[in-house]
């Protein structure tokens, strides 16, 4: 191998570094620039359903060490050099332009920034916390190693403390990403369509806690028992104070000790549903021995039940006791400048207001996860969630590293995610996509969160080229159905389990200008935006004849944006363009779920 000077390096990676910051978006979005110019970017409080004070934001400027020739990332021992660093923007991937960085695929990367703690913190534990890491990554702080973590989609922390020094502060993060299919990775990965993600792609920051916190809490709302479960997780025991909160109104309130499910009672509950998301808050205080304050933390819950029954004889999913037909977007929640991160809060919140505004009330987030802030907008906007577990492609490779990986990060999404009341529906698999043990693993899912509904393996009559098809597993709670264009041909419910239709539509329009620069592709076409609200129109016609004589139950069309190469959403990739006229959406949207409401007061 030829071997540069040093001096040549560091050369050569400041030209790169300087070429890749000058290099222009392929296809800027309207939030491209303000991410761009932004000093600390995506730095709303990221975690909002466990909520501090005091915090620090460390997104922003980072040094940055990639490329071909970057050190073997994956658990070394010590921090590499960053002589001739590149510069990157976190919490971008670097295969976006977003990053500054801006190459197809990273392997091996390695990040650094300095810090100081607050002041203000005095002598209280740091936590640092990464929001996600994609897909194997080492900390150290100040050269010393204080963790690791596995997994490209779950938030962790670790506490820095007996780390940390007086003044500057200097964080290394390594992170390892094959991306060779034997991790869930979903669209991302060697048999995904769309580009890579690596490395730190969501929010890194810290939080200051006593030696005695609040490390996570679980909530489950019983609206039959008018009560909110509460567990309040701590490191070691200690009473808490629970507080239910109408605005500034005291629902209910209750004490009790960490570690141990308790309820609080809501008497009258305002019921959460996409036509009235109402939320109530959630203030929770950890006392010590001495009954001083240890930890406060705010947060929110809503008051909603799903499960199926039946409505006139057909097998349906009931929200709050009442059938509300599912009609929604299949939501990939990919962007052109930053690949799997939205570039800004406004961004990420615009799909979801859009897909409201369209008269949809339901997102199925395809085949990732989204940072918290996205599910708090779910649940505060008012649209019901199916979550994808992102896919793994070789689950018949070393089947006991492979399969446990996929096992034990299906446990971390739920564990992550299970507090808000938008979702409503976890999904393991799709189209047999790394698909095994689909019946068991329904069923575990099922066992794990009773509460949710689960569709096993959504599209079950599709398959990859490469791998025969499980089909239909036969449990859970829905059968599943993918049919382009459809909707034709959708299941129908078969006496245990309601009817969807998971995937349908598809149906493309070429917008010169802002399509990605590559072949474009789409299930079917129309030639313009009067004929795709046309058929779109004509395809909800049939929907609601399914609903109403087939037993139909949930239907999402494809998708909310053309993503890559495919230009089937009903908004452009960079979102400037809405490629159906959105009056004539939102009208026929309505029609339909409001003859779904109307199945319910018909007997028979």
């Amino acid at each position: 191998m030829k071997r540069y000077p040093s001096l040549a390096l560091s050369i050569l990676a400041l030209m790169y570094a300087a070429s890749s910051f000058a290099q222009d978006a392929r296809l800027p979005t309207p939030w491209t620039d303000d991410a761009m110019h932004a000093d600390v970017p995506l730095s709303e409080y990221p975690r909002p359903q466990l909520q501090r004070a005091d915090w620090l934001c460390l997104n922003g400027q980072w040094d940055y060490k990639g490329g071909k020739a970057a050190p073997a990332a994956l658990n070394p021992s010590k921090p590499a050099s960053f002589e001739g660093a590149e510069k990157i923007r976190v919490p971008y991937c670097p295969e976006s332009y977003l990053s500054g960085i801006q190459r197809p695929q990273e392997i091996n990367m390695w990040y650094r920034r300095t810090f100081e703690i607050p002041a203000a913190w005095g002598h209280k534990n740091v936590l640092l916390h990464f929001d996600a890491v994609d897909h194997d990554a080492t900390i150290f702080i100040n050269g010393k190693k204080a963790g690791t973590h596995a997994g490209g989609y779950d938030a962790f922390n670790i506490n820095i403390t007996p780390f940390l020094q007086d003044g500057t502060n200097t964080i290394v993060v390594a992170a390892h990403d094959p991306n060779d299919g034997r991790t869930p990775s979903g669209k991302n990965g060697p048999r995904g369509d769309y580009a890579f993600t690596s490395g730190i792609w969501q929010t890194v920051w810290l939080e200051p806690v006593n030696p005695t916190y609040i490390s996570n809490i679980k909530l489950l709302p019983d609206v039959d028992g008018k009560r909110l479960q509460v567990i309040v997780n701590s490191p070691g025991k200690a009473k808490v104070t629970a507080i239910a909160l109408n605005g500034k109104e005291v629902v209910s309130r209750a004490n009790a000790a960490t570690g141990e499910a308790f309820y609080l009672p809501i008497e009258n509950p305002v019921l959460w549903s996409p036509g009235e998301p109402f939320l109530y808050d959630l203030k929770l205080t950890l006392h010590n021995p001495d009954g001083s304050v240890a930890d406060e933390v705010t947060s929110y819950f809503g008051m909603r039940d799903i499960k199926l029954g039946k409505v006139n004889g057909v097998v349906r999913p009931l929200l709050n006791g009442k059938f509300v037909m599912q009609l929604g977007l299949l939501d990939q929640g990919y962007w052109p400048d930053g690949v799997l991160t939205a570039p800004t809060e406004a961004a990420l919140k615009y799909d979801i207001q859009y897909t409201k505004n369209a008269g949809f009330n339901l997102i199925r987030k395809h085949m990732k996860t989204e940072p918290q802030r996205f599910y708090y907008w779910a649940d505060k906007l008012g649209l019901l969630v199916w979550q994808d577990m992102p896919a793994i492609w070789y689950q018949n490779e070393d089947t006991l590293k492979c399969r446990t990986t996929f096992r034990q990060e299906l446990k971390a999404l739920i564990d992550e995610h299970y507090n808000s009341p938008s979702i409503i529906t976890w999904v393991p698999f799709n189209e047999n996509w790394g698909a095994f043990d689909v019946k068991n693993i329904t069923n575990w899912v099922k066992a794990y969160d009773p509460s949710r509904l689960v569709n096993g393996n959504s599209g079950f009559n599709n398959n990859p080229s490469y791998q025969k098809a499980y089909g239909d597993p036969g449990n859970g709670d829905y059968v599943d159905t993918h049919i382009y264009v459809g909707p034709n041909g959708a299941s129908e419910p078969d006496g245990k389990r309601a009817a969807s239709l998971g995937e349908f539509g598809g149906v493309g329009l070429f917008v010169r200008g802002h399509m990605w620069p590559v072949e474009n592709n789409a299930y079917d076409f129309q030639p313009t935006k009067a004929a795709l609200t046309d058929r779109y129109t004509y395809l909800l016609d049939c929907v609601e004849q399914l609903m109403r004589y087939r037993g139909l139950s949930v239907a999402i069309y494809t998708q909310t944006t053309d993503v890559e190469h495919e230009v089937n959403g009903v908004l452009t990739y960079d979102r400037k363009v809405e490629k159906m006229e959105a009056s004539k959406v939102k009208e026929v949207n309505e029609a339909v779920l409001k003859a779904g409401d109307e199945l319910n007061k018909v007997t028979q």
